[in-house]
């Protein structure tokens, strides 16, 4: 039993002993967690009238007569309906989440703490400029509103943890995209990766394992490295999971000559882990001068993807390499300092007192070096080859000088191309493939972020920091960065595939993902002349997976271990490659894959096939075609066939299978396995509560299609979806009213409310709302109007 069980256990406990004693009263008051949707509520600090319309879905459409009272309202109506979220975001960045959770989240709190991310949140809002400043202010004053005017219960999960939230800081709000530029960003992982493979592999092995990097360079591990006795395996093990992320999206914008409308159509998905609630909030914002409509993030005082009228934007992520881990040789004369070009120097120290519930304070020692943090004293330090070496991290997403909410403020302000590249000049990190489109007809993209140019090395891999032959001497200039407008094909297209061509003179990454969505995407689009709001749509929900028509061929040569198998393969030869949830095919496809990847490296990698150990087609082909090496079990003094190992991978396949689903391969079905799963991240621990709370529908789509259902591979379940596309949007330029949104689960995020999960099946089979842009429409439509007042100067 977890300690973290043990608490919420122990909670749920006397919540239930007082709800016991109190009868029918103790679930009413349970209800009036839930929002106030009608009536007038007095605010001290607004200016002047709001209404906020809330539709049948429970999305707010805000009316205000300026814009500051539009983010009041915007913070107000995101406290109303994601408190809990927002409470467990800026906890999980200011590395506070242990006052609540106890020990079980120290280790959270060190990381956090370790990268001072709620430290650089503060500066950024120093740095704001005034007219920003003054929007996330008002917001900071909505949420603060709700904290002080509401009268009932808070939502359930402060009842149950008896915690009270403090005031909302504008700190708060900006830590959030801390948070995602360091779960965006994850190359630094992937160095400590590398490195601890370096250990069992050669470099030609390595360059093997990423098959379709590219890579004109070698992987250069010197020996200085490798004698180093750091505990890689523990450091790797310390990262959080709340704070990683698998990340990927699709995103595509044609033009009016490719479209049925005669105006650009911009679809846009991104890809992130999933959880009850989901990230996204969808919102309508109206004030003189303002208009926003799309998917907010409850905490945050921006539309982060969306339309303003005049242009609409999506993203996908890069991939860029801007983080650089860094071997720090200390002083032998003196621990308290390390090795630099111009001689000894002194870490930066600060010390972090992390509180623990019912716990004695953690105290935590942060030291940093001129390239940034010293990552590898989340373990605690002091020990292995921690005396003479650390680790330390370089990344773009720590510089003080990060101006990104600018950015996103600008961007939300933009009217044109002009004004949205002066915006995105600002935008650091974590580096996105930013998609635009106006209603004047034109579309274009560009990769903002701050990407490091090195003065030697390629990033793949930790170097030594005490020479400085690896530093950063800038960044790529603005004006260099990857970029497109109006290009001659009408067609723009990225699912976080490689952006550039060998002919691009910077570094951004050696590490792009694959192409496998963004080949579907671009057939389905050069299928058909011209492409409606609907072939968007449908495009969206695509299950055809590419990688499993490239793949399969190859399998199926092989000679079946058994009748069953036989039979299985004869299915097989007949399937169309799509993962729908109602077949046989995608659940055997899936389970060989996953047990052939663990046949042909596990015995290779060790420790670090875990880490690295997803399915990967594009390693499997490359395996099969020409480094068929791989195939032989090294723990073996037989030799291998990769003919043998693809069949003994079937046969566990079918016998994984058969364990759950029976023994008749025809009643199968990926869709039993295979259900998008939305887990509380409090009620989960707590039996019946979370029955109740979690989330779960059978769903279409596997790792490589363009209707993302990447599968967890591992637990119980190795073939439950647990990441995807929580947001879905297609903006129609030649009506913006006729976009269309939806997200995975619903628009609060209480348990007790009907809008907790009431778009998920919608979600699932492809559906949308629409949301009013217009006030008359807005009113037609609306289920309830809130109205915020004033409050009268006493």
């Amino acid at each position: 039993m977890t300690r973290i069980f043990r608490l919420l256990l122990a909670a749920v406990c006397g919540l239930l002993s007082v709800l016991a004693v109190a009868g029918g009263a103790g679930w009413l008051w349970l209800r009036t967690s839930l929002p106030e949707t009608g009536g007038t509520v007095e605010i001290a600090g607004a200016r002047a009238p709001v209404e906020i319309m809330r539709d049948a879905n429970g999305v707010p459409h805000i009316f205000a007569g300026n814009a500051a009272d539009a983010y009041l309202a915007l913070g107000y109506v995101h406290a109303q309906d994601r408190l809990w979220q927002m409470e467990t975001m800026r906890r999980m960045g200011a590395g506070r989440l242990s006052e609540i959770f106890g020990e079980a989240t120290v280790r959270v709190d060190r990381y956090s703490r370790t990268f001072g991310l709620y430290r650089l949140a503060e500066d950024q809002a120093k740095r704001l400029p005034p007219g920003d400043r003054q929007l996330l202010d008002a917001y900071t004053q909505g949420v603060n509103a709700f904290l002080q005017t509401h009268s009932g219960a808070l939502p359930p999960e402060f009842a149950l943890l008896r915690h009270e939230p403090q005031a909302w800081r504008p700190a708060d709000s900006l830590v959030w995209a801390k948070i995602m530029a360091m779960q965006l960003s994850r190359n630094w992982q992937t160095e400590l990766l590398r490195w601890r493979m370096s250990r069992r592999l050669s470099a030609e092995q390595l360059r093997q394992l990423w098959p379709g990097d590219d890579r004109d360079t070698p992987i250069t591990l010197s020996e200085h490295v490798r004698a180093a006795a750091l505990p890689l395996h523990r450091l790797a093990g310390a990262i959080p999971k709340e704070l990683t992320s698998t990340d990927a999206s699709n995103a595509w914008v044609v033009d009016g000559a490719h479209s049925a409308t005669g105006k650009p159509i911009l679809a846009n998905d991104p890809h992130l882990g999933f959880g009850a609630p989901v990230l996204w909030y969808l919102a309508h914002i109206e004030a003189p001068g303002l208009s926003l409509t799309g998917a907010t993030v409850p905490g945050v005082p921006l539309l982060v993807l969306g339309h303003n009228g005049h242009i609409a934007w999506g993203m996908t992520t890069t991939g860029g390499d801007v983080e650089d881990l860094y071997l720090e040789d200390i002083d032998p004369g003196d621990p308290a300092r390390y090795m630099t070009p111009d001689g000894p120097q002194p870490f930066r120290v600060r010390k972090e007192e992390i509180r623990v519930k019912d716990r004695d304070p953690v105290v935590v020692e942060v030291r940093e070096t001129r390239h940034g943090p010293v990552v590898s004293d989340i373990l605690g330090g002091g020990e292995d080859g921690s005396r003479t070496q650390v680790i330390a991290m370089a990344s773009a997403a720590l510089r003080a000088e990060d101006d990104t909410a600018h950015a996103l403020f600008a961007i939300n302000a933009a009217r044109d191309w002009a004004s949205f590249l002066e915006g995105v000049r600002h935008f650091d990190s974590p580096q996105q493939n930013l998609f635009y489109a106006d209603t004047a007809g034109g579309i274009g993209l560009i990769a903002p972020a701050r990407i490091p140019v090195r003065r030697s090395g390629n990033g793949l891999a930790p170097v030594a920091g005490a020479d400085g032959r690896h530093d950063w001497t800038g960044f790529i200039p603005f004006d260099d960065l990857p970029r497109t407008r109006n290009p001659a094909t009408g067609i723009i297209v990225n699912a976080n595939n490689r952006l550039v061509g060998p002919e691009y003179p910077y570094d951004i990454t050696h590490d792009w993902d694959t192409s496998w969505r963004a080949v579907r995407i671009e057939e389905m689009l050069a299928a058909a002349e011209r492409h409606s709001v609907d072939d968007a749509a449908a495009l969206q929900m695509d299950t055809l997976s590419t990688a499993a028509r490239r793949l399969m061929p190859l399998l199926l040569a092989a000679a079946p271990g058994s009748e069953r198998a036989a039979a299985a393969m004869r299915m097989m030869r007949n399937w169309d490659y799509r993962m729908r949830r109602d077949r046989p095919e995608p659940l055997i496809y899936a389970a060989w894959v996953h047990q052939l990847m663990r046949a042909l490296a596990a015995d290779e990698l060790g420790p670090t096939f875990e880490d690295y150990g997803r399915s990967r087609p594009g390693f499997i082909i490359a395996v099969l075609t020409r480094n068929r090496q791989w195939c032989d079990d090294i723990t073996t003094q037989e030799p291998e066939s990769c003919s043998g190992r693809i069949a003994q991978a079937l046969d566990l396949a079918l016998d994984e299978i058969a364990g759950s689903q029976g023994k008749d391969i025809a009643r199968w079905r990926w869709g039993a396995l295979h259900q998008a799963t939305f887990i509380h991240r409090v009620f989960t621990h707590v039996p019946l509560l979370g029955r109740l709370a979690d989330l779960a529908i059978e769903s279409d789509g596997g790792n490589d299609t363009v209707n993302r259902g990447l599968t967890a591979e591992a637990g119980a379940n190795p073939f439950a979806h647990t990441h995807g596309a929580g947001f879905r949007a297609v903006y129609d330029l030649a009506d913006l009213s006729r976009s269309r949104f939806i997200i995975a689960t619903g628009q609060s995020g209480n348990p007790l409310s009907p809008h907790y999960g009431d778009m998920l099946q919608r979600w699932r089979d492809g559906g949308h709302v629409e949301i009013a842009t217009d006030r008359d429409a807005a009113r037609r439509r609306a289920a309830s109007i809130l109205t915020i007042a004033p409050k009268p100067r006493r």
